[in-house]
């Protein structure tokens, strides 16, 4: 989608967020989210969180008064009167989900449930610095929320931007070939332009947590990005890894050979710039195979269930890179299945879970990024 003209109008103020109160609300606004438009019963809810019918009434009974559930419909019973079918309302909420590429900032809007429903796109230098990137970045999000946006529920802004960067504190570090970014107070910066909390994360570990929420996804593996530069987000038990110093994950500057080219990182033969040199002479296969290297690295080590690539160099063939991967992966006896995500804006949509996750009770350890508030 073209961005439209950016546009100078406000940032329209937050309306109260109804966050649900503990633990066993967040799990049960999850199990509507996992049900979708088909719903779930209170006696399935108390069934599958193991809480009382009594506690399931209450909570619901909240959820409902506070906008975010409603009754749709009821379903057959196999004995009794017919069950009451709750679902999760979507348009309660929102969140924007900013993807700050080395060459590209993609911001979007998405519902309660996950769901984009407004896109922007622009051309951006990160080498420009950061007072001309966040420049740009505020006036995208303005211009998105700008957009209809009157009255909405706006939970927050996730920010997602190569690393490495401290998730803590909301700083990024020497970013690789962009060192002028290290100690720049992006997270609070924004926040206060926007009006807004703001959460910042690296590019790849956003998108393995939109990933690791989806229904249905695996407790472990690897999302592998491919596209201005080379990283991996982890995902351990079902919550991404990021390591005390968001250093977990930094598969591109893994060196594989030793006497190998020079990188921006400081090292040599790092296997993001074997990877993208092999791209930029055409040699997809090539660098399918170096890609599949650094993916069977990781599942000798970590032992995980699934490696899934993506990434625009990716999504370009994607499947001379799925099958380069799963080629190493066999003749190294190693059986975890190798997927493509192909959905382009899977980091902008893990930046938006950035925030929705704290709601749904997930991202809630001590290693979860925390929001700048706005006072």
């Amino acid at each position: 989608m073209n961005a439209p003209t950016p546009t100078r109008a406000s940032t329209p103020a937050p309306a109260p967020v109804p966050a649900p109160r503990g633990r066993n609300a967040a799990l049960v606004l999850d199990l509507l989210r996992g049900a979708g438009e088909a719903g779930i019963s209170r006696l399935e809810l108390a069934e599958r969180t193991g809480l009382t019918p009594q506690a399931v009434s209450k909570i619901t009974a909240r959820l409902r008064a506070e906008g975010l559930a409603t009754e749709a419909g009821h379903r057959a019973s196999t004995g009794g009167k017919p069950r009451t079918v709750l679902r999760l309302v979507p348009s309660a909420a929102h969140a924007v989900g900013v993807h700050l590429d080395r060459d590209e900032l993609t911001v979007l809007l998405t519902d309660l449930a996950g769901t984009a429903v407004a896109l922007r796109r622009r051309p951006v230098d990160l080498g420009a610095g950061a007072g001309p990137v966040l420049d740009a970045v505020t006036e995208e999000v303005r211009a998105l929320l700008g957009e209809g946006g009157e009255g909405r529920t706006v939970l927050g802004a996730g920010v997602a931007m190569p690393g490495p960067l401290d998730h803590r504190a909301g700083v990024p570090g020497r970013v690789t070939g962009f060192p002028e970014w290290a100690g720049h107070p992006v997270r609070a910066e924004l926040a206060r332009r926007l009006g807004l909390p703001v959460v910042l994360d690296k590019d790849t570990n956003a998108a393995a947590l939109g990933l690791a929420v989806r229904p249905g996804a695996p407790g472990s593996f690897a999302y592998v990005h491919l596209g201005t530069g080379l990283g991996a987000g982890l995902v351990l038990g079902g919550a991404p890894l990021r390591g005390d110093r968001t250093g977990a994950g930094e598969l591109g500057h893994q060196t594989v050979q030793l006497d190998g080219p020079p990188c921006d990182c400081g090292g040599r033969g790092c296997l993001e710039v074997l990877c993208l040199a092999a791209v930029a002479r055409g040699e997809h296969a090539g660098a399918a195979r170096v890609l599949g290297a650094g993916a069977a690295n990781l599942v000798r080590l970590l032992d995980i269930d699934q490696v899934l690539l993506g990434g625009r160099v990716v999504l370009a063939v994607p499947e001379v890179f799925a099958d380069g991967v799963r080629e190493v992966l066999a003749g190294l006896g190693l059986t975890a299945p190798v997927g493509v995500v192909a959905e382009r804006d899977a980091v902008a949509e893990g930046a938006a879970w950035l925030t929705l996750a704290p709601v749904f009770g997930k991202e809630t350890g001590p290693s979860s990024p925390r929001p700048e508030g706005t006072g």
